[in-house]
């Protein structure tokens, strides 16, 4: 049986206001109530996400963990923690609900069946672990402010806390205000479960959207993007400055979308006569521009890139989200009147493609 009473403490770093109108007890509850042991007794031996957010997920945790053998607890675990293989804790604690699937996840040189949701106090002594993770299962906690504020009290000073989440959940176990939320504002909610326990540095974040799928996903064909992973963190407070040693993942790095600047400007300088993308050298689609009061284009047509995999759309999630505008990246876009290039900004793959004309 979970807590009757999940809201947050009154000691919390939250406004009033904010604990009575936004974190209700109703905020937590689920659709599902039933005892989460039974619920996760059934082994479920599946990839919670894609082939190429798992890789993100693995290039993020790689890029964050900078200790030498570190001391890890992987939160609410199951049989992968998804740690690179140059990672080589000293310890590695895998807390869950399901023992065959934490038997089987290799990175764990232990484990511990630990119902969060019935008992948040974690058994470990204060100052115990270098790096807590939480991977794709925040949307599950009844009582995160108790599990935040006992997660800051087991990491060593400067140590760190990474949660990772995407958009896929089980609707049943997942808390009404997750359930609720934009992706974007999943983000901002994960803030302050940071913010209120007032044991972290201030938070920082890092988001995967848009991404192709790996070409042996079976859903590759269908033009379906990559799940997207979000990523906060933050480091306990008292700590040196390990901050600065931590690199987030970045797909500028990436060599299937690396922009070579030199062929971008000649393609640029031809693209009158071939109406092709500089970026990725694939044909522009022809896109009627829509005529409202807001229209900032006094032309009918604009000419623009839909390839998913062009680096400027898949590099555009990043630098998009750097500018403070999660959950955007933009197309390339032709003007032939004007012989002028430009931006489309778009929140999704699907976005702007009602407008294509076919010619």
């Amino acid at each position: 049986m979970t807590s009757s009473h999940p809201f947050p403490e009154p000691d919390l770093d939250l406004d009033r206001k904010t604990i009575e109108v936004v974190f209700t007890p109703e905020a937590f509850r689920r659709e599902d109530e039933s005892d989460d042991g039974s619920f996760y007794a059934t082994d479920r031996f599946v990839s919670h996400l894609d082939e190429a957010a798992l890789t993100c997920m693995q290039d993020l945790i790689g890029g964050l963990i900078v200790e030498k053998s570190p001391v890890i607890l992987d939160l609410m675990a199951s049989w992968d923690s998804h740690l690179p293989d140059d990672i080589k804790p000293s310890r590695c604690v895998g807390l869950g609900l399901n023992e065959n699937e934490l038997q089987q996840n290799a990175a764990l040189t232990e484990y511990v069946i630990h119902d969060l949701n019935r008992q948040p106090e974690l058994l470990f002594p204060d100052d115990t672990f270098d790096v807590v993770l939480n991977t794709v299962s925040v949307d599950y906690l009844t009582r995160p402010f108790a599990v935040f504020r006992e997660v800051g009290r087991i990491l060593k000073p400067g140590g760190l806390f990474l949660v990772t989440f995407s958009n896929r959940y089980f609707p049943p176990k997942a808390v009404r205000i997750w359930r609720q939320s934009s992706e974007q504002e999943r983000v901002l909610l994960v803030e302050d479960y940071f913010r209120a326990v007032r044991l972290f540095e201030p938070t920082r974040l890092w988001a995967s959207q848009g991404k192709p799928r790996s070409e042996r996903d079976r859903y590759a064909e269908l033009g379906l993007p990559s799940d997207p992973v979000y990523a906060v963190f933050a480091e306990k407070k008292g700590g040196r400055e390990v901050a600065r040693s931590r690199r987030l993942p970045s797909v500028a790095q990436e060599k299937a979308f690396a922009l070579d600047a030199a062929a971008v400007t000649k393609r640029k300088g031809v693209i009158s006569r071939t109406m092709c993308c500089p970026h990725c050298d694939q044909r522009l689609a022809k896109w009627a521009v829509p005529q409202t009061p807001f229209t900032e284009y006094d032309v009918d047509f604009l000419y623009v890139c839909f390839n998913d995999r062009c680096p400027y759309l898949v590099r555009g999630w990043e630098s998009m989200t750097g500018q403070g505008n999660l959950g955007f990246s933009h197309r390339f876009m032709y003007m032939r009147e004007r012989d002028a290039c430009g931006n489309l900004p778009v929140p999704s793959l699907k976005a702007l493609r009602e407008s294509i004309v076919n010619e």
